[in-house]
């Protein structure tokens, strides 16, 4: 596999399963192509699937030297992040994957009475376009809530004021519907120009002064009681209300501005830009730098911004900050926006700063499994506000069934991973009944006595798989008769015995664990292999049991027959189901078949 090849697997490995847009670089860098997607993981590894590719997607692959994305918050921002991206880039592949047709644009004409449609002819004598808009659905949506706005006329007659004045047109059924104003006749002839720049500017991303204007006409007509027209004007402005749904891709209140993003693991320091044109993201871009002295975090982004802005090319003047960096240009303006579209824009930022630190961590983690334990580890560290790494774990669990056969188990985990040659069984031996903390004292009890007579060290975090309850019948061995520190926590589960949330700190604290987080998964993993074990064990002591107690009443089967059987088989399960012949084969022909004669007899019974 060559470095190319290489380079390319190592992304497609560490892309999300997120909406975005995705840019294929050639080898000078260029763009050549963009595209958008509801999962970016899947659509950017389906370009290399080879079984699925057309001729002129071999062509594209074939020129991808590196790829780059922006993830955003959905589809429909995704759609409008891709329109903003191939404006601004024209890359070459948009246009030829998509058969040589042109995007769709939206036309309104240079007529004295001008009419709007989509096309994807452009004759720039003809009239005023906008776009080109790289999804169609988005240009029909435009012009049918303009023409449910606005009852701008559809038909292709050459209308004009003489026409109009010499009657040569006749108004036709969509007038008599309402769709079209009438202006053939003459009708609302006045306000027909207004209804076309308001369109236009609703085109243009105006639809605030819009809305502004509509607002005021409903109060008026309102204040005047005339709720008919006022009830008119609020439909309309529902529908603009409903187009115009907050996006921060695309949004004419916002102009030209810069928006960085800071992330930093250990020494690793992770800055991220969004470059806004005109009201929309047109660009974006991650890096990363390793602290190499002790520089602040407020010197290295402003170090970061600086390369950031050189290198998209960027001289806006107006930039937003997670915070404040250090000895930046006086001319520009910084700017920590605390709500608003300013604030979303900052915290997209920040999702894409997030992410590419977890992509590289990830494609780090690959190549070194024991850092990302160390990793992980250290995470939890941070939760717990512990003094190590909790580099060995132990873990706890009884089982028992109304105080029979109890037992307990103990799970190991070093360095994030199970130690099962570390694991310890546990019979209870000094509590009767079904009395779990009085169980769980004995078992810690034993476990760290013994650890301390042979001098074999200590854990650094002990977690039991259970509630309050449990920790405090850890806590009352650890540190009140053993006088050990070392740190205790509790998982506690939901009502359908699932991992919910880490517990930690006398009294104990729930300590915020996201559910898509590397240290809830490993926390699952521990709970549900102490849990496993402690059952796994609890069963097959019960099921010895119970195979014992019933070879007592077998004749012909003595003290040493009996542990013959039991070291054989295992479980009761397992004799009753063996065929006559494995007995004979492990008594002898007589005793063995007479033995698995009266348990036959007994299942009967």
């Amino acid at each position: 596999m060559n470095e190319r090849s290489e380079h390319i697997n190592a992304l497609l490995k560490q892309i999300p399963h997120q909406p975005g847009v995705y840019q294929y670089f050639n080898d000078e860098g260029v763009i050549i192509y963009v595209g958008k997607a509801k999962d970016l993981h899947r659509r950017v590894n389906s370009y290399f699937q080879k079984d699925n590719q057309s001729s002129k997607t071999r062509q594209l692959v074939a020129h991808i030297r590196d790829i780059r994305y922006v993830v955003v918050e959905s589809e429909q921002d995704a759609f409008l992040l891709e329109n903003n991206l191939i404006k601004q880039y024209q890359p070459h592949y948009n246009i030829l994957l998509k058969d040589g047709k042109s995007y769709p644009s939206i036309c309104i004409t240079r007529e004295p009475f001008p009419r709007i449609f989509k096309t994807r002819t452009i004759v720039k004598s003809a009239g005023e376009y906008y776009g080109p808009y790289s999804f169609g659905n988005t240009v029909d949506l435009v012009i049918e809530l303009l023409h449910k706005l606005y009852p701008i006329r559809t038909c292709n007659m050459p209308i004009t004021a003489e026409g109009i004045e010499k009657n040569k047109y006749k108004v036709c059924l969509k007038y008599h519907i309402k769709t079209c104003g009438g202006i053939c006749e003459g009708y609302n002839r006045e306000e027909y120009r207004e209804w076309v720049t308001a369109a236009r500017k609703i085109i243009k991303g105006d639809a605030q002064e819009i809305i502004g204007q509509l607002e005021q006409e409903m109060a008026h007509y309102a204040s005047e009681m005339e709720y008919e027209k006022a009830g008119e004007i609020k439909r309309k402005l529902e529908l603009l209300n409903q187009f115009c749904s907050k996006t921060i891709i695309s949004n004419s209140s916002i102009q030209d501005l810069d928006v960085f993003g800071y992330e930093e693991q250990d020494n690793t320091i992770y800055i991220a830009m969004l470059h806004v044109h005109n009201g929309s993201i047109v660009q974006g871009q991650t890096i990363s730098y390793r602290r190499l002295m002790e520089e602040s975090k407020e010197e290295l982004l402003a170090m970061g911004m600086i390369e950031l802005r050189e290198q998209l090319g960027s001289r806006t003047k107006e930039v937003l900050v997670p915070f404040i960096p250090d000895v930046f240009d006086e001319n520009i303006h910084l700017n920590i926006a605390v709500s608003g579209d300013k604030k979303k824009l900052l915290e997209l930022a920040q999702q894409n700063v997030r992410q590419y630190k977890l992509d590289r961590l990830k494609q780090s983690d690959k190549l070194n499994p024991d850092q990302r334990a160390t990793r992980i580890l250290g995470e939890l560290q941070q939760m717990l506000q512990i003094d190590h790494k909790p580099m060995w774990i132990d873990s706890f669990d009884n089982s028992n069934i109304q105080g029979q056969n109890a037992v307990a188990g103990c799970v190991v985990f070093k360095k994030g991973k199970p130690s099962k040659s570390d694991y310890k069984k546990f019979n209870i031996k000094t509590v009767i009944g079904a009395d779990d903390y009085a169980s769980m004292r004995e078992v810690v009890r034993r476990r760290y006595q013994h650890l301390i007579d042979e001098q074999a060290g200590l854990p650094d975090l002990i977690i039991a798989d259970g509630g309050i309850g449990q920790m405090h019948a850890i806590r009352e061995v650890v540190e009140d008769q053993l006088g050990l520190k070392i740190p205790i926590a509790g998982l506690k589960k939901d009502d359908k015995h699932r991992t919910q949330t880490l517990l930690f700190g006398f009294p104990p604290k729930q300590i915020d664990m996201p559910i898509t987080s590397e240290v809830f998964r490993l926390m699952v993993q521990i709970q549900d292999e102490v849990h496993r074990f402690a059952i796994t064990f609890h069963k097959k002591k019960r099921s010895k049991a119970q195979i014992k107690s019933q070879l007592d009443d077998l004749q012909g089967v003595g003290t040493v027959t009996k542990q013959k059987i039991l070291l054989h088989f295992g479980s009761l399960q397992r004799a009753r189901s063996a065929k006559i012949e494995e007995w004979q084969n492990l008594l002898g022909k007589r005793r063995g078949s007479a033995i698995y004669e009266q348990l036959s007899a007994q299942l009967t019974l």
